[in-house]
């Protein structure tokens, strides 16, 4: 029933329709929405002006600008502009064919295109030439490989692809900001975190999208596949089933079984804050941090600062703060119950905020005003997580926090996922690691601050960019180095 028909799945009214919350686009030009728009102008000077002044009064910001063809009266150009969203780029392509001498050929929608026929594909690692490749890569020189395994079972971490490959789990319920849009809806998206896994961490990731209703059906479908997989990423599967998904998996499976929209984020978050706190020159020992947002991230970041020695953490969801004796909390609320909020604060996020020193927001747009950042303590930090609208707009609370942050990529600092999951899971499969375990992620988080130097931070940055390649290998040095020192490691041949 989650499946939605491949035609209608970009539909807003059909997914509104279904209760998917289908999001906004943001105000301003961006690379998401940009369109390479293909004209024919008359070669008469002060025709490209022309065209180009009607795109800028359109709205449209322009990335570049070929030269396609050339002919005694025409000249065939193509202009790729940034818009807002794609009512924006037909208003740009209108406003460019109402210009005289100018005739549109066609606009091509950038992002579209690089998802044709999916963004990842299988090669083979060693040619094959000729008969005697055929002959050791398959039959018959395969069956001694596979006898190898079948009598030394953990062999397979050595000669087959499990000892780099990891599942990207879904089943579509919680993707991106788009919610429940189903697995069909969800494959591009985890064909961009297999890509990630891909491109940052060596890894051979593959996007497993499952068309199922229940979470035992996930936990059983994940455990018959297990066979081929060093790791499981388990991603955008709404909170509460995601808890009950991924605790089920970790105690059946003998690898490693992560789900990144919980863990992922809270290692980054704690790696940003660490380095917010020495900007601040405050201990998180000292620090009061209230959580907006009681779902997988939520309870993930909580359990991750609590593990850090964050001195207070006050959660609260669309009840108020979250405190033991509320009501009969179960499952992962439980434990925010129990370990967070000990003086029993009542109330709401707004309320709590009052001499606060950090406010995390993983939630929603619009869950707090400056007014109620200006409550905070003395150079507040504030975290502002949701996407693409956070909690508070940074513009909004530049003159009041000391350290702003959020989970987009047009503002300084942003919390990416990027930074921690390709090194995490490179660390634990070079490491044989049968677990991800709390140090595991503790020591993630401190490479991860640990890429910023210093004499570096500023307000500005405090986490280094997903594209410092340094990172991954760092995060996954530290990793493979607790695995070892916890012991849990698989020793194979």
């Amino acid at each position: 029933m989650r499946a939605i028909t491949l035609e209608r799945a970009g539909d807003p009214e059909a997914l509104a329709a279904r209760g998917v919350n289908y999001p906004c686009t943001m105000a301003q030009p961006n690379v998401s929405h940009s369109v390479t728009i293909r004209v024919e102008l008359n070669n008469t000077p002060g025709s490209l002006g022309r065209l180009t002044t009607a795109i800028g009064e359109a709205g449209g910001n322009i990335l570049g600008i070929d030269l396609i063809e050339v002919q005694p009266d025409q000249i065939v150009r193509d202009i790729t502009v940034l818009a807002a969203d794609p009512d924006h780029a037909q208003q740009i392509r209108e406003r460019a064919e109402a210009v005289p001498g100018v005739h549109v050929r066609s606009v091509l929608d950038r992002t579209m295109r690089l998802h044709l026929g999916g963004k990842i594909e299988v090669r083979g690692k060693t040619p094959l030439k000729d008969r005697d490749d055929l002959s050791m890569a398959y039959t018959p020189g395969v069956a001694r490989v596979s006898m190898e395994i079948a009598e030394r079972p953990a062999s397979v971490h050595t000669y087959t692809i499990k000892a780099n490959s990891v599942a990207v789990v879904s089943d579509g319920t919680a993707v991106l900001g788009l919610g429940n849009v189903g697995p069909y809806a969800a494959l591009p998206v985890m064909e961009g975190k297999a890509q990630l896994f891909k491109e940052f961490g060596g890894i051979d990731a593959f996007p497993i999208c499952l068309n199922v209703s229940k979470p035992e059906e996930v936990i059983a479908a994940v455990e018959a596949m297990e066979p081929v997989f060093g790791g499981i990423n388990l991603e955008d599967i709404a909170a509460p089933a995601c808890f009950e998904i991924e605790e089920a998996l970790k105690s059946r499976l003998d690898i490693p079984v992560f789900h990144d929209d919980q863990h992922g984020t809270a290692v980054v978050v704690l790696a940003a804050l660490r380095n917010a706190a020495k900007v601040v020159e405050r201990k998180l020992t000292d620090m009061t941090v209230v959580i907006a947002g009681a779902g997988a991230a939520g309870v993930a970041c909580a359990k991750i600062l609590s593990n850090a020695g964050v001195g207070r953490i006050l959660v609260g969801d669309r009840r108020g703060l979250i405190f033991d004796g509320r009501e009969e909390f179960e499952g992962a609320k439980r434990w925010l119950a129990e370990n967070t909020n000990p003086d029993r604060r009542m109330g709401d996020v707004k309320g709590a905020l009052k001499g606060a020193d950090v406010f995390l927001g993983v939630s929603g747009p619009g869950i707090v005003a400056p007014t109620d950042i200006a409550t905070m303590n003395r150079d507040p930090i504030i975290f502002a997580l949701a996407n693409p609208t956070p909690e508070v707009m940074p513009d909004e609370v530049q003159d009041i926090a000391a350290v702003i942050a959020t989970g987009r990529s047009d503002f300084p600092n942003q919390i990416n996922n990027v930074l921690c999951f390709p090194g995490i899971f490179r660390g634990a499969l070079d490491a044989r690691a049968m677990a991800i375990t709390e140090g595991m992620k503790l020591a993630a988080a401190d490479a991860i601050s640990a890429a910023v130097a210093e004499s570096d931070l500023s307000p500005s940055y405090i986490i280094p960019s997903v594209f410092n390649r340094g990172v991954a290998q760092a995060v996954a040095e530290a990793v493979a180095r607790e695995a070892q020192r916890e012991g849990i490691v698989r020793h194979t041949i």
